[in-house]
């Protein structure tokens, strides 16, 4: 079921993508892309006692008004839905849901655009809903825990006892995630006293904790850093090159430094995971090797460092793709506004693969 799901709303994923640019209104983005989504839950959409439009939802003195959806399961309300534009930003809009919920028998309201998908519950106040969503689906970013959390809700596989047994886990497992990624960037002076005052046995002054703060800031940082790196290669099969002539970084590294040397990122993986699927349509896999270097992230025929396929200098606030034309040593650089940028230039990479052929 799971993979069904996965595969089902990928392709709603390129539905929205292709569509996007046409649609105009709120109207359109609820007929082109929330209505699939909640047909992919498994709800009939034609059934009007199970998905059922514009529901009025009479709060005090406002007589009719109305939510996008309600989802029913054995006549009972489930979820509401409340549609938004595919160009808005769903978080500056759970005002409108929150008045709906409190009048609503559902125990589950969802915010989206068509793209992304905010679910919220009553995990603070019975009957009142929280202000911030326990669960969030991003319809680009599809996540196997996302799609578990998701199987919850869908009409065969609706669980209202594991879903409230989870949802305060969520909810503050997101918190705590947040609050995290913030002491990665800026560290809290109680975390530097925290950790500090293990190992350093003199006072902290005012000067030594801010030096201390900027220790701590690396040294999370390059732990993190150290680790992705370490697991990107092992699923990537990476080598590391051997340092030659062009492979000597423009700028001088610090051998003092606790940087790590080579640290592959994410964004260099997500490239050459395009690439590798450009150049599938010419070459079986093996033949594809990647090789992460200090100043750019290698994609090679036969692991062979004389047949470059392409680089990718991810390594600056710039990113670029440097394509190799009849096989000169030194390439010509794209500049790239995303990584997604990369498949504009398929006829050229597939071009180098006919020269070394």
């Amino acid at each position: 079921m799971e993979n069904d799901l996965k595969f089902r709303l990928e392709q709603l994923h390129q539905r929205v993508d292709q569509l996007k640019t046409q649609i105009n209104t709120e109207e359109a983005t609820k007929n082109a892309f929330v209505m699939p989504f909640i047909q992919i839950l498994g709800y009939d959409i034609f059934n009007p006692t199970e998905v059922i439009p514009e529901f009025i939802c009479d709060i005090g003195t406002k007589k009719g008004e109305k939510v996008d959806y309600v989802i029913k399961k054995d006549g009972e309300p489930i979820l509401i839905i409340e549609c938004k534009h595919w160009k808005e930003q769903v978080d500056a809009h759970n005002s409108q849901l929150h008045r709906y919920y409190h009048v609503s028998k559902a125990r589950f309201g969802v915010l989206t655009n068509g793209h992304q998908y905010n679910f919220y519950s009553d995990l603070e106040k019975p009957n009142i809903m929280d202000e911030k969503p326990f669960f969030s689906l991003d319809l680009s970013n599809l996540k196997d825990n996302n799609l578990m959390i998701l199987e919850n809700f869908t009409k065969n596989g609706y669980n209202l006892s594991n879903i409230l047994d989870s949802a305060e886990a969520l909810k503050y497992i997101k918190a705590i995630r947040t609050e995290f990624e913030k002491e990665v960037q800026q560290p809290s002076d109680e975390l530097v006293r925290l950790l500090v005052n293990r190992f350093f046995e003199k006072p902290l002054t005012a000067t030594r904790l801010s030096t201390f703060r900027e220790y701590t800031r690396k040294a999370i940082t390059n732990s993190i850093n150290e680790s992705i790196s370490f697991r990107l290669k092992s699923a990537l099969h990476i080598n590391e090159a051997v340092p030659t002539k062009e492979d000597t970084p423009v700028d001088p590294i610090d051998e003092n430094s606790d940087e790590p040397k080579i640290a592959t990122t994410i964004e260099e993986m997500e490239g050459s995971q395009i690439v590798k699927a450009i150049m599938r349509e010419s070459l079986p896999a093996s033949r594809i090797s990647f090789r992460d270097t200090q100043s750019y992230f290698g994609i090679l025929l036969d692991d062979n460092n004389r047949k470059p396929l392409c680089r990718l200098h991810f390594n600056s606030s710039n990113k670029y793709l440097e394509l190799f034309h009849n096989g000169k040593d030194n390439g010509e650089k794209k500049l790239l506004d995303s990584v997604d940028d990369i498949y504009k230039f398929k006829s050229e990479l597939l071009a180098t693969i006919a020269h070394y052929k």
